[in-house]
């Protein structure tokens, strides 16, 4: 069973932050050091469990009045392709909702496109790096 929840303390946050090392930092060797960043603290961050066990994340960045920026999605290698990224999204977009956000965008990865297309994302502009890693961004309204 998926759980999927805002975090509301320090203790889930270090969860977070040990599943984006795992992912991005140990996998994809993006440096430690742009892992973690001053946008940390005024995101919305929501941590998924299975079976208690956290195994995803994700973080909901405000932008500007009505626009928020989704960031951070990272799902443990033993735990993907069982609808923890969906149940990550999920959240977050109903977290942008209840803040009254009206639209979203992300930097999403060229491999991921086609996931975040299937929640209503549309990619736009040229592929860019980002910690040498192929990205395009890719934006949706919300209601």
């Amino acid at each position: 069973m998926i759980g999927c929840d805002v975090v509301t303390n320090q203790e889930e946050f270090t969860h977070c932050a040990a599943i984006r090392i795992e992912v991005f930092v140990d996998e994809q060797h993006v440096p430690a050091e742009e892992e973690l960043d001053d946008l940390d603290a005024v995101s919305v961050h929501v941590l998924a469990r299975v079976d208690g066990e956290p195994v995803g994340t994700g973080r909901l960045i405000p932008v500007d009045d009505g626009h928020g920026k989704i960031g951070r999605m990272a799902v443990r290698s033993a735990f993907r392709g069982r609808g923890v990224g969906a149940a990550i999204m999920e959240r977050l977009m109903d977290a942008a909702r209840e803040r009254g956000m009206q639209s979203l965008s992300l930097s999403a990865q060229l491999h991921a496109l086609g996931f975040y297309e299937r929640f209503g994302f549309v990619a736009h502009g040229d592929v860019f790096h980002e910690a040498g890693i192929e990205h395009r961004e890719m934006e949706r309204a919300i209601r």
